[in-house]
């Protein structure tokens, strides 16, 4: 196939994946685009939303439309890191006990990390080094995931108690994090009439791991103009106060901005969300639209942030109004 049809079979098959998720979950359109986007890219999402909005439901439906292994772990105080990554078991064959490591839940395709942040710091670092390595070492054996490999972690916001947050290092860990919001009347209506009939509605599988992974290497493949890159750099740039890129609200409330895995995380993003729609180039409202979700998790509001409310979605608002999309030097050819 030329890059036509690719650009259009990759956006069909998003397209599918998006319907029959639907059938299951209502409303949510743009955490259902986001997450795809991690999935398909191989980065990892964050979901923050209090109780009963459908997190949890989001995850198991996408793993029934994607042929792929499915696993769970409900995240608690007392879970210790082995819970998680395996551990050796003694197996007894023919009068003879031997070691056998048995692999974690974490060796599967799609991981659900429920409540993350009831977990300890050492058992959230064990997952998160799991993440970022793509493999487990035990007893000096490293063994790697099968791919496609992708962690979706829940988080609730507004209980405290019993919790241990993540910190900002771990939160880098992840590619975006999406604030999971209330439904609408319309939507909530659908939520009620789809969940307390006698139908139990399901995914249907749409594509296998294969698939999948010949969609990420694809979109990585996409190109992106060098103007456009540079203006990916300046908007992470223009999240640190001290830098000279800065934005007047950042210089007032931030303070400590973003990772070059901000910056990564919005190309990366950017280039699926072109193929998507049917584009092989990425476009600057492709570059905006994963500019928020990419960096809300990877700033820190100073002390007058935190005093004055400032919500780091309306700081990365003011960083996209601040910084052109053309440098002057392009737009003067």
């Amino acid at each position: 196939m030329n890059i036509e049809q690719q650009a259009a079979a990759f956006a069909e098959t998003v397209s599918k994946l998006k319907a029959e998720i639907a059938k299951v979950i209502v409303g949510h359109a743009e955490i259902i685009d986001k997450t795809l986007v991690g999935f398909i890219t191989g980065g990892h999402v964050l979901l923050e939303g209090v109780p009963g909005l459908g997190k949890t439901m989001l995850v198991r439906t996408l793993a029934d439309a994607v042929e792929v292994t499915f696993s769970r772990i409900q995240f608690t105080p007392d879970l210790m890191p082995a819970d998680i990554t395996g551990t050796n078991i003694v197996v007894e064959e023919g009068g003879r006990r031997r070691f056998e490591f048995q692999k974690g839940p974490i060796f599967g395709n799609i991981v659900l990390a429920d409540e993350i942040n009831r977990a300890t710091p050492k058992t959230q670092s064990a997952l998160l080094e799991a993440m970022q390595e793509g493999s487990v070492t035990f007893a000096g054996q490293t063994m790697r995931f099968e791919q496609p490999f992708f962690v979706l972690a829940t988080q609730n916001p507004i209980e405290m108690e019993g919790t241990y947050p993540l910190p900002e290092a771990q939160l880098d860990r992840f590619m975006f994090k999406l604030d999971v919001k209330s439904p609408s009347v319309a939507e909530l209506a659908g939520v009620l009439s789809g969940t307390t009939g006698s139908d139990s509605r399901r995914a249907g599988k749409v594509v296998d791991g294969k698939r999948i992974l010949e969609m990420r290497a694809l979109a990585a493949q996409v190109p992106i103009a060098q103007h456009l890159t540079e203006f990916v750099a300046r908007i992470v740039l223009a999240t640190h106060p001290e830098s000279p890129e800065a934005a007047p609200v950042v210089k007032q409330f931030v303070r400590v901005g973003s990772s070059p895995r901000g910056g990564q995380a919005i190309i990366r993003g950017a280039k699926m969300l072109a193929l998507a729609r049917g584009r092989y180039n990425v476009s600057p409202d492709d570059v905006r639209e994963c500019a928020v979700p990419a960096l809300r998790h990877r700033m820190i509001l100073n002390f007058e942030g935190e005093a004055e409310g400032i919500k780091p979605d309306d700081v990365i608002g003011k960083v996209l109004q601040h910084v052109p999309d053309i440098p002057e030097r392009v737009r003067r050819m």
